[in-house]
């Protein structure tokens, strides 16, 4: 079934940081959000306590996040979720090769869990671009994919060619807009800012990912990601969520 989630980086660079789980939970499912992306726990108990949290309200998440990536396998796997992020390792830095490597070793480990590694198509990273995205998908075949349509519409791609060849690939959706305040800065964070649906100055076709999407049938999770906010991150979100339940209807 599909459910419609935040990723709720920009919220917590709003405020500050998450200090309170429940709060915002209960925020978001005040505007028509079904859960978050991640589940962050330092330990069992915090685990535990999360998912009874959820529970309570209905809501749910879509992988776990600790500091141990084998807790990250081990838990999601445990809650019967589909994903972990496939992070590069730090100590690669711009090594592609060694990042395809890494992230196929990561895909073995995972399978045996039965789930996921998914790599999230970012700026400045290693899978900036499509060309970088589709080779990176070609030489680790098993890894699925977190698409970010507004990490790969401001690169340049083509939002709905990825949807097309790679749907059976696709764990998650980050759907969010850009608005450009300098497309001549050199690096990327200074040429604009990330916002939510509808609010940004630059063409990324969102409507069409969803649609496609949903034509061919997607029950996974879409995600709105504003990672700037200019107001209260609630009103954002919920300005988002409307314009996407509008094309939902359609």
């Amino acid at each position: 079934m599909l459910k419609i989630g935040v990723a709720d980086y920009g919220m917590s660079v709003w405020y500050g940081g998450l200090y309170d789980y429940e709060q915002r939970l209960d925020d978001l499912k005040a505007i028509g959000y079904d859960g978050l992306e991640r589940l962050p726990a330092a330990s069992a108990d915090s685990a535990m306590q999360k998912l009874v949290a959820l529970a309570e309200r209905r809501m749910d998440f879509a992988t776990c996040e600790t500091n141990n990536i084998e807790l990250n396998i081990k838990w999601t796997a445990a809650l019967r979720k589909e994903y972990i992020w496939a992070n590069k390792p730090a100590y690669i830095k711009d090594d592609f090769d060694a990042y395809c490597r890494t992230t196929r070793h990561l895909c073995q480990a995972c399978a045996r869990y039965g789930i996921r590694a998914s790599v999230h198509n970012h700026l400045g990273s290693l899978v900036e671009t499509q060309e970088q995205l589709e080779e990176y998908l070609a030489r680790c075949p098993e890894v699925g994919l977190i698409f970010d349509t507004g990490h790969l519409g401001v690169a340049g791609g083509d939002l709905l060619h990825i949807v097309e060849k790679y749907y059976d690939r696709i764990t998650a959706v980050h759907l969010k807009g850009w608005y450009s305040t300098d497309s001549s800065a050199k690096d990327w964070w200074a040429q604009g800012y990330f916002c939510g649906l509808g609010q940004g100055n630059t063409e990324i076709d969102n409507e069409g990912v969803v649609k496609a999407l949903v034509g061919k049938g997607y029950d996974k999770w879409l995600f709105i990601e504003h990672d700037t906010h200019k107001q209260d991150p609630l009103l954002d979100l919920g300005e988002s969520r409307k314009l996407l339940a509008g094309w939902l209807a359609e």
